[in-house]
């Protein structure tokens, strides 16, 4: 901080020192005038003294200014010696790196030399020296080891022996009925006898039949389809080069052998290639779906191909594959003693008596509730719940049935028509059973055997009953309707029987066999004779007639008429029937 300023204080006490001289020399020369004059003048150069002394005093103690002081004179005299230093510093360093340099040449140069020297001794005694030979090192001889031995086969199903005669009815549009291209394969009236499946050359053992294609199993293990493969039922290539050609609906098909232009791959019964399997694989069923198909081995294993259908269009075979085009293991499913199918599901049996389901659930049929935003994970085969042990199993198109060792019968799935034999929402058209349910007016009749339709179903007992219930209104009981009881049907809003809700016996028949379709159905009794009914459009239920059978008829005709007919399987527009080839 500058020093305060000393002028004002120098005046002031100039002042004070000024005035009293001035008083007292006016007094005591007042009577000499020349005096004051005099002691004046000396006053005022005594103040200016006084000023000229101030104001040296505060130059003298003012502050300096500001920026760099000046450098001392001394510094370029430590530069100059810093410069010299570092340069004798460098000059040395110069020569001892020189110095270095030359040794390290003198060195390497020695050394190189006598490296040299020694290479060419050792060469010279290389020379001298005799090649010793190699020795060979004997081979290690290890002993390979032993392949891990197979586990062996557990065989725990039989196939079927008996060779068959095969018998077709119905629409061949597609190929369906398997008898080749020729023209009268389209409209079949009555059954026909298969010449292409011949018990002598294919020996078929037994067959399965899907919506719209059959799949056969043959007496020396082989697998043969036929029908539609738009989506890889067939299980094998069916791609034709060939064209197709208009069908005149009023021709003759009995009586024109002109080629249909059917594709001869679908047409034609043929075995699906043996390299899709492995070595040594035993085959014991077949079992059709409406897209896809399956097949059962001696040791219980599944494989199967095609796809499953939903409401939307396909679904898919399994979660990865939407169509499969060629046979594949289904490895989640082990030791299964028995398979059924209806249009989009598959249920299969094990041989501790549990069931599985896979395909679409959309209507319940697979036992367990199926979310849609995950409807892809029906398409894995699960065991559901039934805890009695299960001895047998059957399906509708949409629903299905087991029935439990001690004759109880479950059944669940769509039940809008009452197919489930369930009274429980029948009638309404979102009606469903997601549970098994017992059935109760079918778990105290001995029930062997079940299967359905689209809206209807059929019971075999061990007696022989069969038992219908379900839709009626387009003739699918075969029975008489105004012969019903009030209390064992639904009518419609008109008063019309729709509905058989209780399971009714047709009369006159001793069941052997059963097989039901979309609205057409058919038995084979214990004479073996086949009978049928209901919707007959495209000559389905072997009669020879487009007309509609109401009622349970037999079905006779010169290919069929005195046959043991031992199976009837009914397709969604055709029907196949064997009986047992005379050896």
């Amino acid at each position: 901080m500058p020093p305060k300023k000393s002028t004002p204080a120098t005046k002031a006490s100039s002042t004070k020192a000024t005035a009293p001289k001035s008083a007292k020399a006016s007094t005591t020369s007042a009577p000499k005038p020349k005096s004051t004059t005099k002691a004046t003048a000396s006053s005022s150069k005594a103040t200016a003294t006084a000023k000229a002394s101030s104001k040296a005093s505060t130059t003298t103690k003012a502050t300096p200014g500001r920026g760099r002081p000046k450098k001392m004179d001394t510094e370029p005299a430590t530069k100059s010696s810093k410069a010299s230093t570092k340069k004798e510093t460098s000059d040395k360093s110069r020569k001892t790196n020189t110095t270095k340099t030359s040794t390290t040449t003198s060195t390497t140069n020695g050394t190189a030399g006598a490296s040299r020297k020694r290479k060419a001794d050792e060469v010279e005694e290389k020379v001298h020296e005799e090649k010793k030979p190699r020795e060979i090192k004997k081979a290690r001889t290890t002993q390979p080891r032993e392949p891990k031995p197979k586990a062996p086969k557990v065989v725990i199903n039989k196939a079927p022996t008996t060779r068959l005669n095969v018998y077709v009815c119905g629409e061949g549009s597609s190929g369906e009925l398997g008898l080749g291209t020729a023209k009268n394969v389209i409209d079949v009236k009555r059954p026909r006898l298969n010449q292409l499946l011949a018990a002598d050359k294919v020996g078929v053992v037994q067959i399965a039949v899907g919506g719209m294609h059959c799949v056969a199993l043959s007496h020396d293990n082989q697998i043969y389809t036929w029908g539609v493969n738009d989506q890889g039922a067939l299980g094998r290539s069916t791609e034709w080069d060939g064209g197709y050609k208009e069908i005149d609906a009023g021709s003759d098909s009995d009586s024109d052998d002109e080629d249909s232009g059917l594709n001869p791959r679908e047409s034609t019964p043929t075995a699906i290639p043996e390299s899709f399997f492995p070595k040594d694989t035993v085959f014991v069923q077949v079992a059709a779906a409406d897209s896809a198909s399956f097949a059962l081995t001696d040791d219980g294993l599944v494989y199967g191909w095609g796809t499953f259908r939903s409401n939307d269009g396909i679904l898919g075979f399994d979660e990865t594959h939407r169509v499969q085009m060629t046979p594949i293991l289904i490895p989640s499913l082990k030791k299964i003693t028995y398979l059924a199918c209806g249009a989009n599901h598959v249920l299969a049996l094990n041989e501790k008596g549990k069931v599985f389901s896979w395909g679409s659930g959309q209507q319940n049929q697979l036992g367990r509730r199926i979310v849609e935003r995950n409807k892809l994970h029906g398409l894995q085969p699960r065991e559901f719940g039934i805890r009695k042990k299960v001895v047998s199993i059957g399906c509708g198109s949409y629903h299905s049935f087991a029935i439990a060792a001690t004759g109880t019968v479950y059944s669940w799935g769509l039940n809008s028509f009452g197919a489930t034999a369930i009274r429980e929402g029948a009638g309404d058209d979102e009606a469903a059973i997601v549970h098994p349910t017992v059935v109760d007016s079918l778990s105290d009749r001995d029930i062997v055997q079940l299967c359905g339709g689209s809206h209807h179903s059929m019971g075999r007992t061990a007696d022989g009953k069969c038992l219908v219930w379900g839709r009626l209104d387009g003739f699918q009981s075969g029975l008489k309707v105004d012969t019903l009881a009030d209390d064992a049907v639904i009518k419609d809003e008109r008063g019309r029987p729709r509905i058989l809700i209780q399971p009714t016996q047709v009369p006159g028949i001793n069941a052997k066999g059963i097989a039901a379709a979309s609205d057409h159905s058919l038995v084979v009794d214990a004479d073996g004779k086949a009978w049928s009914w209901g919707f007959s459009a495209t000559y389905q239920t072997g009669q020879g007639t487009q007309d509609d059978i109401e009622v349970a008829t037999v079905i006779d005709n010169t290919a069929v008429r005195g046959k043991q007919l031992n199976w009837v399987g009914a397709g969604g527009q055709f029907s196949v029937f064997t009986s047992p080839a005379t050896e």
